[in-house]
């Protein structure tokens, strides 16, 4: 979980380094498939006991809001790149 919650802001950092705006989405892509790890991974541990329902909740609703402002953002560039 550590890997993946650390992936979310780290590559978003990255892309916004690279030097197209291909690069930053495709960086913005692998942010997103690291929050959806994280969600799969936080349901793993809410079922094993590892953390109570509500704090998995409360987490996963984050993460909800975490998706939607990446593909957001990433509708956005596309957007704004054809131009």
């Amino acid at each position: 979980m550590n890997r993946a919650s650390v992936s979310i802001p780290t590559n978003i950092a990255e892309g916004c380094g690279r030097e197209t705006q291909k690069e930053l989405i495709r960086f913005l892509y692998i942010s997103s498939g690291s929050a959806h790890e994280l969600d799969y991974l936080i349901l793993v541990s809410k079922e094993l006991g590892l953390i109570d329902s509500k704090k998995a909740e409360d987490l996963l609703m984050e993460i909800d809001e975490i998706k939607k402002m990446l593909a957001a953002l990433i509708k956005t560039i596309k957007k704004h790149s054809r131009h």
